[in-house]
């Protein structure tokens, strides 16, 4: 399906295999030191561990152990963190059927800021992530798939002020996906069909420019563009187009070019807005049939914060997005990528002091391009629900249910799963 388009740090950020990440307000602890490490141990039952279609659904439950380490450091002119996530999943029904009964999830974060002068301000962040579940990896596969696989996200960003008014932000991120499910060959091709290696390892590079006016202390305006270009690097046939001829990985290779216009405005102190919108033009320029297309692109959020601890927030985006799903023609058009736009929003509520609720939704709607379903869609649901309760600044608990369902055009491709869970977490 896709690549889970979602604005990091809402809903797919610290999405660790299993279920969104509840992390429990820590309060003057967490702010008053430099480091910390926190542990959580939880048990789960999950009705659809492998996210299969109906009839071949398989439940199980298990145990989740999750410990972290936390690194914050302000410098006089710096500013860096560091982030890291273990997590090891016990599935039970997996032992009762002879096969490996363990997942491990590596979550690692990295962030410097630094100011150069007042005017000049630099950014390094990088994004870490090995796992197996679609929302984890968000690189482009719908189900579950087994091994390490491997997201790596790098950001490097400049900010410059040159006057009162106007100011710009130069940004470069490379992303690369890495499966460890591989091995497709011309030979083979016949009996194991792609692998998740050929379709969707890659290398995803993006270099933009915005403009920025700052018209008052609450409203700035931007136009900007961007150049994207996307290499899959899994080398192996991907679609057998005769007896002897197959497409290989690279033919899904696309350049893209974006402009967009942009708003950030604080309505109120505690309502902003930020959004951009545009146009984008994407040339898979490797694909026999020299596919080229216009797509339009948005990127909404809106924050309300409306007592301590209570927040609201909602967005919509629009975009394209990898895709595990490849469905030749008879005459060798293969689908090349999605068009996805996704609702979602985020709703964290303080109940009382120490118990606090939190609600997460999304919907995604996501249309094929190219191949024997170009046109049709697949429609992803999910909704996540979670109370934490904080003894102390370092225990808590808490207690949630997810909820995920994959509506597609695309026979065998739909399933249902729900997934409960109950934890404790220990933090010093």
């Amino acid at each position: 399906m896709n690549k889970f388009f979602v604005s990091m740090g809402l809903i797919a950020a610290g999405t660790a295999g299993l279920h969104a990440a509840y992390a429990p307000d820590l309060g003057p602890l967490a702010a008053s030191k430099i480091w910390s490490v926190s542990g959580t141990l939880r048990g789960f039952y999950d009705d659809n561990y492998q996210t299969a279609p109906a009839g071949s659904v398989k439940g199980s439950f298990g145990i989740e152990a999750s410990p972290e380490f936390d690194l914050n450091m302000a410098l006089q002119q710096t500013e860096l963190g560091l982030r890291g996530i273990y997590g090891l999943y016990y599935y039970q029904e997996r032992q009762n059927l002879g096969q490996n009964p363990y997942d491990q999830t590596l979550q690692l974060d990295l962030w410097v800021d630094h100011a150069f002068t007042e005017r000049w301000q630099g950014k390094v962040l990088d994004s870490f992530v090995l796992g197996q579940e679609p929302e984890l990896i968000g690189g482009g596969q719908v189900t579950r798939v087994e091994g390490n696989n491997i997201r790596n996200t790098g950001t490097l960003t400049l900010d410059t002020i040159w006057t009162r008014l106007f100011s710009t932000e130069f940004t470069y991120g490379n992303t690369i996906y890495d499966y460890e499910n591989s091995g497709a060959t011309d030979a083979n091709f016949a009996a194991t069909g792609a692998s998740l290696a050929g379709l969707l390892n890659r290398i995803e590079q993006t270099i933009s420019l915005d403009f920025q006016w700052t018209q008052s202390p609450e409203t700035m305006t931007f136009i900007g563009g961007a150049f994207n270009w996307v290499d899959y690097t899994g080398d192996e046939p991907i679609a057998q187009v005769g007896p002897a001829s197959f497409l290989n990985s690279d033919t899904r290779n696309a350049r893209s070019f974006l402009g967009y216009v942009g708003l950030q405005h604080t309505f109120l102190a505690n309502l902003n807005f930020n959004g951009k919108a545009g146009i984008q033009y994407v040339d898979n320029y490797n694909d026999p049939s020299a596919s080229t297309s216009l797509n339009p692109y948005a990127d909404l959020s809106l924050v309300y914060t409306y007592l301590p601890g209570s927040y609201l927030q909602a967005g919509f985006t629009q975009g394209i997005n990898a895709t595990d799903q490849i469905n030749p023609t008879a005459n060798g058009h293969i689908a090349l990528f999605q068009e996805s736009s996704t609702l979602y929003a985020s709703l964290n509520q303080k109940l009382t002091p120490k118990l606090t609720g939190t609600t997460i939704g999304r919907w995604q709607h996501s249309v094929y391009n190219g191949g024997a379903f170009d046109g049709q869609a697949d429609d992803y649901y999910s909704l996540g629900l979670n109370l934490s309760y904080a003894f102390s600044p370092h225990v808590s608990a808490d207690a949630g249910y997810n909820f995920d369902y994959l509506q597609s055009q695309i026979p065998g491709n739909e399933y249902h799963r729900n997934r409960v869970y109950l934890g404790v977490t220990a933090t010093y």
